[in-house]
């Protein structure tokens, strides 16, 4: 086993709280999306040759809509059962949004949607620990 990744900053069992674990993961995020990452120059480098081909472009706007748009619907129905339906739509949407403007945008508004009702989520379960141990 490798001593990187997330269980190196945490070697302990003890699972980190959830606190510093979210904030772990955001900033691993942000990391991964800055614009000098090598593959990040590797893949404008490619993306620049083909809007300089026009039907290739035309193809490849095709596909990239025919990919996304399979993975998101997919994820879709994957979302009530047990497994990686949310992420599949976010990575569906994250195809899409590599050529549509609409999709980047729709993507940032559901994840700050997902965001609100995880806090709702966290606060009520709170609420409720709160209210069963006042009740003991």
């Amino acid at each position: 086993m490798s001593s990187t990744g997330p269980e190196a900053a945490h070697p302990s069992s003890d699972p980190a709280p959830s606190g510093s674990l979210e904030r772990e993961i955001r900033a691993e995020i942000a990391d991964a999306e800055r614009e000098d990452r090598p593959i990040r120059r590797m893949l404008r480098t490619a993306r620049a040759w083909v809007a300089r081909h026009p039907r290739i472009e035309v193809a490849y706007r095709v596909g990239v809509a025919l990919v996304g748009t399979i993975m998101t619907l997919g994820g879709l129905v994957l979302v009530p059962l047990p497994g990686p339906g949310w992420l599949i739509v976010f990575l569906g949407l994250a195809v899409l949004g590599t050529e549509f403007h609409w999709a980047r945008r729709l993507s940032g508004w559901v994840k700050r949607m997902l965001d609100r009702f995880w806090q709702w989520w966290r606060q009520r379960r709170a609420a409720r620990a709160a209210r069963e141990a006042r009740a003991e």
